[in-house]
C-alpha cells in the first residue's frame, strides 16, 4: 500500500516537473495564468486514485471477513465449506469463456502426445469484439477519410498545421513592429554596449566561419580588418551586403534572419575591426576604401575581446 501511495506522488511530481518544462514561454509554471486549473486537476486526479485504491482495499478486506465468517459458521455446524463464486469471478469467466478446471474433461480433445492432452479452449469474446471492432472501424475509416473526404488524411492535416502555424507567425511578427533603419543616414556610433551586441551577433550567426573570429578572414570569407573591400567599404555598403547578402559568393541574406538593430551593430562592429591587424590575415581583395577619419580606430579590440 505504502509503496503503490509512493509511486503514485513520483508520478504526480514528474507530472507537474514535465509539465513546467515543456512550457517554453513562461519558463516558471507558477506564472501561468492556468497553474491553478492544473493544481487542481492534479488534485482530484490524485484524490480519485487514492479512493479507488481503498475502495479495492475495503471489499478485498470485506469478502475476505466474509469469507472468515462462513467459514466460521460452516466448521460450528459440522458442514463442508464451499466457496461462493463471486460476481468478478463470474464476469471473468464470462469474458474470457473460460472453462472451469473441474469441468476440463469435457473440451480434452483427442490428441495425445507422450502424455500431454490439448483443450478445445476458443478465443476469449472481448477478444473476438476487438477483431469485429477493428474491422467495423476499417470500413468506417476507408469511407470517411478515402471515399467522402469528410476529414483531412495525415499529410493533409500536417499542411492545413504548417499553414496554420505561418499564419500565427505573420500575426505576432505584426504585433511586433521593428524599428527600420534607414542606410541612407546610418552613422558609426562608438558605443561600447552596442558594439559588443554586435559581436556577440557576428559570434552567434558563426560569421567567424568564414570571417575568422578575430575578422583577418580565410578560404572562404575575406578579411574584414584592411581598407579593401570587395562590395564598398562605406557603412551603407557594409550595411547592404550583410543585409542583402551575396548569394555568388556565399554571403547569405542576413536581413531575412536578423532584425535591423541586430544588422546594424553587426555593421558598427565590423568597422571597429578596421586596423586591428590581426596574425595572418588573409591579403586584401576588392577596392580600397578609406573609413572616415572621424571614426576611432582601436587596435586593442580583438585583444580586448570586443
Amino acid at each position: 500500500m505504502k509503496k503503490l501511495i509512493f509511486t503514485i506522488s513520483a508520478c504526480v511530481l514528474s507530472f507537474t516537473c514535465i509539465s513546467q518544462e515543456a512550457d517554453p514561454v513562461n519558463k516558471n509554471i507558477m506564472e501561468d495564468p492556468m497553474f491553478p486549473f492544473y493544481m487542481t486537476a492534479v488534485a482530484v486526479l490524485f484524490i480519485m486514485m487514492l479512493v479507488i485504491i481503498v475502495a479495492a482495499y475495503a471489499i478485498r478486506l470485506l469478502n475476505m471477513l466474509t469469507e472468515q465468517t462462513a467459514r466460521g459458521n460452516a466448521l460450528k455446524t459440522g458442514a463442508s465449506y464451499i466457496k461462493s463464486i463471486s460476481w468478478w469471478d463470474k464476469f471473468t469467466q464470462r469474458m474470457n469463456a473460460s472453462v472451469p478446471v473441474a469441468q476440463e474433461k469435457t473440451i480434452v480433445l483427442d490428441h495425445n502426445y507422450d502424455g500431454i492432452t490439448e483443450l478445445d479452449n476458443h478465443l476469449p469474446p472481448w477478444w473476438k469484439w476487438l477483431f469485429y471492432g477493428s474491422i467495423g472501424w476499417a470500413v468506417v475509416y476507408i469511407i470517411v477519410f478515402h471515399f467522402t473526404g469528410t476529414l483531412p488524411l495525415s499529410q493533409e492535416e500536417y499542411h492545413n498545421e504548417l499553414a496554420l502555424a505561418e499564419e500565427q507567425i505573420k500575426k505576432f511578427q505584426a504585433s511586433q513592429p521593428q524599428s527600420v533603419v534607414d542606410e541612407n543616414t546610418l552613422q558609426y556610433v562608438n558605443d561600447p554596449a552596442g558594439l559588443e551586441k554586435g559581436k556577440i551577433v557576428f559570434m552567434n550567426n558563426n560569421c567567424g566561419g568564414c570571417h575568422r573570429i578575430d575578422g583577418g578572414g580565410n578560404s572562404i570569407g575575406p578579411n574584414l580588418t584592411d581598407e579593401h573591400w570587395m562590395h564598398g567599404g562605406s557603412i551603407k555598403n557594409i550595411f547592404l551586403t550583410i543585409k542583402n547578402g551575396a548569394v555568388e559568393k556565399g554571403m547569405p541574406a542576413w536581413g531575412k534572419a536578423m532584425k535591423p538593430q541586430d544588422v546594424r551593430d553587426v555593421t558598427f562592429y565590423i568597422i571597429s575591426l578596421q586596423g586591428t591587424h590581426p596574425p595572418d590575415p588573409k591579403a586584401p581583395q576588392g577596392e580600397m576604401y578609406k573609413q572616415n577619419p572621424s571614426i576611432p580606430r582601436d587596435s586593442s579590440n580583438v585583444q580586448a575581446g570586443l
